[in-house]
């Protein structure tokens, strides 16, 4: 579904990106893991077209989307879901899922039933201001919110950061039942290794802006968490 051939990128003088290529299959869950500052959340906005990569392409199935904006991306099925969720504060629950609409062509005249089924909180919390639902609820808002625009690859920054290990096991079911029950491609950057080997089928390790390993999680062994991922 989303293919990523020889992606490199700087900031100015700094390069971030060296010649990364990966394969993020429909029907799984690919998992971008490396420590901090190795280069995963830039991969994910120029997925997103949030930046303009320096080299290489992105294909979506057979669909070269490199030189398209992000919003003509998000109407062709890329979605994400960005670290630190940028939910709108003042808006309600219901309003900043309409937000999603913007994707979508025709828009929707209110949210989808199945939004709220995946996520029953946003039903019974729809009139509130984004801003007064817990971290844990804001999360499950930014997620529902990119599924509102129905997309085929859904993209997560950090999706477990700073959230309450109740509310992570429910983000991990649903992502899940997106992927068995959808085939949709979800790719998420992830520093909750339990996480990963839990509800993840694939895995990149990252490392100064390169891919250094990769395989299923399976393969992910404590030698490679030690070399890569260890602090």
């Amino acid at each position: 579904m989303l293919t990523i051939r020889n992606l490199s990128f700087a900031y100015g003088t700094i390069q971030t990106l060296h010649g990364v290529s990966a394969t993020m299959s429909p029907g799984r869950m690919t998992c971008i893991i490396g420590r901090n500052g190795v280069g995963k959340t830039t991969l994910m906005k120029l997925i997103m077209g949030n930046l303009e990569p320096d080299e290489g392409s992105i294909l979506l199935e057979d669909q070269d989307v490199t030189g398209l904006q992000a919003s003509r991306r998000a109407r062709e099925g890329i979605a994400l879901v960005p670290q630190g969720r940028q939910i709108f504060p003042k808006l309600s629950v219901e309003d900043n899922l309409r937000v999603g609409f913007e994707a979508v062509r025709p828009r929707p005249r209110r949210v989808p039933e199945e939004i709220y089924e995946m996520f029953p909180i946003l039903k019974e919390s729809r009139r509130r201001p984004g801003g007064n639902l817990s971290g844990g609820m804001q999360q499950q808002l930014a997620i529902a919110r990119a599924l509102v625009g129905n997309p085929r690859v859904l993209l997560l920054d950090e999706p477990t950061e700073g959230i309450q290990p109740n509310i992570i096991q429910q983000i991990g079911e649903v992502l899940s039942r997106l992927v068995a029950e959808q085939n949709m491609t979800v790719v998420l950057v992830e520093q909750y290794l339990d996480f990963v080997k839990e509800f993840g089928h694939d895995f990149y390790i990252m490392n100064r802006g390169r891919v250094t390993a990769n395989g299923e999680t399976s393969q992910l062994t404590e030698e490679l968490i030690s070399t890569y991922l260890s602090v």
